[in-house]
């Protein structure tokens, strides 16, 4: 395997939640260096433990951590070769790193990508969604104020947008997210992603915020939120759209069949809803 190693910052990523996906680069990189940062060095060193890496660690925690960057860039400008890991996933994605890298960079040190697991890419390619553009939002502010308006400003971007949200805010998340984006946007849920208890789910916004309000299990561990982008409606008339309403009434369920008509033609599912309730009540009366 060939790895340079003098004087380079390795940022690697590690797994998110089953120690199973550890690349064998990535481990043979962090038993090769000088030091490993860590966000968390207690945290980490289950990680390390694990695949007997007995490199040396420091704690790195960027945010007002002046002192774990002075100490990184001294043993870079020695020639000594660093690897920085964050607590789970890829670093700098919602994670710390992004300080520690462009002061390398700047000081011109070699940096290094060793690419591993990242929730955000795992969720987005199990979605079903479209994933040839999308934009990672990553957390949203804990204000309700600052969380609403972050999602005003995003109603009308067509790509598929990603979100990570914490367990305590999920539910009040979806709900604003039905709020500002409507309950017929299609999106994914993606909870504790590669551990035990991982869960999916794939529905209308509306009914994936009932299906997780009536589920406190839902509300539970590391969550990947993917919803669709705002699409271009196309003008369908009043008679075809009712047209295709009947025609699918005949074969499924009234909310499927309006749910469904609704994709189709982007009528509103709760007005087609309506019209199918009344005719069906109008043939039964008559």
């Amino acid at each position: 395997m060939n790895i340079e190693l003098t004087g380079t910052l390795y940022i690697v990523a590690t797994p998110i939640g089953n120690l199973g996906d550890m690349s064998i680069r990535a481990i043979q990189v962090l038993k090769d260096v000088a030091i490993v940062a860590c966000e968390s060095s207690r945290h980490s060193k289950l990680l390390l433990n694990r695949y007997c890496i007995h490199s040396r660690t420091i704690s790195y925690q960027e945010q007002n951590d002046q002192k774990g960057l002075k100490k990184i860039l001294y043993h870079l400008s020695c020639g000594e070769s660093v690897a920085f890991i964050s607590d789970a996933g890829t670093p700098l994605i919602s994670d710390p790193g992004y300080r520690l890298v462009s002061s390398a960079r700047d000081a011109g040190h070699n940096v290094i990508p060793v690419p591993g697991c990242c929730a955000l890419i795992a969720a987005i390619s199990v979605s079903g969604l479209p994933s040839n553009q999308f934009r990672f939002v990553g957390f949203l502010s804990a204000k309700v104020s600052q969380r609403r308006s972050s999602m005003k400003s995003l109603c009308d971007c067509s790509e598929t947008l990603i979100f990570y949200e914490a367990p305590h805010r999920i539910l009040a998340t979806l709900e604003d997210a039905v709020q500002h984006f409507g309950s017929d946007r299609t999106a994914f849920m993606a909870r504790e992603i590669s551990k035990k208890f991982e869960t999916y789910h794939r529905a209308l916004l509306g009914e994936l915020y009932e299906l997780v309000k009536s589920d406190p299990n839902q509300q539970r561990g590391e969550i990947v939120l993917v919803v669709s982008g705002k699409q271009e409606k196309t003008e369908v008339s009043e008679i075809e759209s009712e047209r295709i309403l009947d025609l699918l009434v005949g074969e499924m369920s009234l909310s499927k069949a309006a749910a469904l008509t609704s994709k189709i033609t982007g009528v509103q599912k709760n007005t087609l809803y309506k019209k199918a309730l009344a005719a069906q009540t109008k043939i039964k009366a008559d």
